[in-house]
């Protein structure tokens, strides 16, 4: 069975977990991100997270392609997609080296395939709501050494506050 990780669990998960914001403000703050992130991608920007990965946009020219039914040719247009690789941190997280596969430090399947794929980690790799929750309680249990809440979320809720007026 395919569990799917939707947007309001994020918010939960950021409510729950890091705490000091309402639930309209974690949901805020996960809108904002977002955005944040089709307005850097619609710029063609990298976005470049680390420990998580990195996201490219890369233009794709016109090329002949055949209709699968028919197999009549046809011109596949131009257009720009979407990528996404795997940062190391994130692979080793999801294939344990207790599973006794060799990694491969050439790269030679896709992080993305592997990612998405059902049978890549089996019933014994983390979900993305767990993987997030992980993310959002190490976040969480950054402090200033006083036991003081975290200070990361601080700048995000002033972007937040500020994309609001």
């Amino acid at each position: 069975m395919e569990t799917i990780m939707t947007k309001a669990e994020i918010v939960q998960a950021l409510y729950a977990k890091v705490g000091g914001f309402s639930k309209k403000e974690s949901a805020d703050i996960v809108d904002l991100v977002f955005e944040m992130m089709k307005e850097t991608l619609g710029r063609g920007e990298k976005i470049k997270i680390s420990g998580f990965g990195n996201f490219v946009l890369r233009d794709k020219r016109q090329r002949p392609g055949r209709n699968p039914q028919t197999g009549d040719p046809i011109k596949i247009s131009e257009r720009r997609v979407l990528t996404f690789k795997a940062s190391q941190i994130l692979k080793h997280a999801l294939n344990p080296k207790s599973s006794g596969a060799p990694s491969s430090p050439t790269g030679a399947s896709s992080p993305s395939a592997q990612a998405s794929s059902p049978s890549a980690g089996g019933s014994s790799a983390p979900s993305a709501s767990s993987a997030l929750a992980s993310s959002v309680s190490s976040v969480s249990s950054v402090t200033n050494g006083l036991g003081a809440p975290p200070l990361a979320p601080a700048p995000i809720a002033a972007a937040a506050i500020e994309a609001k007026e």
